[in-house]
């Protein structure tokens, strides 16, 4: 029998790239979608690819929301998302944190963002094939995340993060806003027309450690 074939993905982190970023959203009113995403998304998806989102919510393990708080959370931004007819294949969070307030999640692991444990464990269980799959985020948690997964990564600038000093916080292009990191997405997948792949934030433009590749870019919570 032949063995199945692992498809591609696009992992999404969630706060700060699918929804407007704020501290610690407990509520399902909390998450509020950016616009303009729900097409490129959509795009993607009837492309072929999978919608993986992926979130560190160390807020269970601070006490500030249950499980049960997360359900409510993700059925409010899969409704808004199915406006656009778009759908998440999967979704992935960790709710640890080392300086937790919850005894059980108060602990060390491997799913938090940076390491990748949640994209090993969407891989093996969607049959996900990392190589050729994406992640975009909002943070370099994200970046090396992704890297450490074999992912190509895309930074949405939200003009938080500093030069990246390592090549594993490294992305493969930086965008705009999440719609922009989306077309990037799309374009070099020959899903959508040219998009710029030479953005950098003003405050990286003159650090060689951000160039990316020859023929690349020229570019917690």
């Amino acid at each position: 029998m032949a063995s199945m074939q692992r498809s591609r993905a696009v992992f999404l982190d969630r706060d700060g790239t699918l929804v407007h970023s704020r501290r610690y959203p407990s509520r399902p009113d909390d998450l509020l979608l950016y616009d303009e995403i729900g097409a490129p998304l959509r795009i993607l998806q009837e492309g072929g690819l999978r919608l993986v989102m992926i979130t560190n919510q160390s807020g269970l393990a601070r006490g500030l929301f249950t499980e049960g708080d997360l359900e409510l959370m993700h059925r409010r931004l899969a409704a808004e998302l199915a406006r656009s007819a778009v759908r998440l294949d999967g979704v992935y969070y960790c709710p640890h944190h080392v300086d937790g307030t919850v005894p059980a999640l108060a602990v060390a692991c491997d799913c938090r963002k940076p390491r990748p444990g949640m994209l090993l464990r969407a891989a093996a269980e969607l049959h996900l094939d990392l190589e050729r799959s994406w992640f975009v985020g909002d943070v370099l948690d994200d970046v090396e995340a992704g890297n450490r997964a074999g992912c190509r990564t895309v930074l949405v600038d939200l003009g938080t993060e500093q030069p990246p000093r390592s090549p594993l916080r490294r992305p493969a292009y930086v965008a705009r806003d999440t719609a922009h990191a989306l077309r990037i997405v799309a374009a070099r997948e020959g899903l959508g027309p040219a998009a710029d792949l030479g953005y950098r934030p003003a405050a990286w433009a003159e650090q060689s450690s951000v160039s990316a590749p020859a023929g690349r870019l020229a570019r917690d919570r």
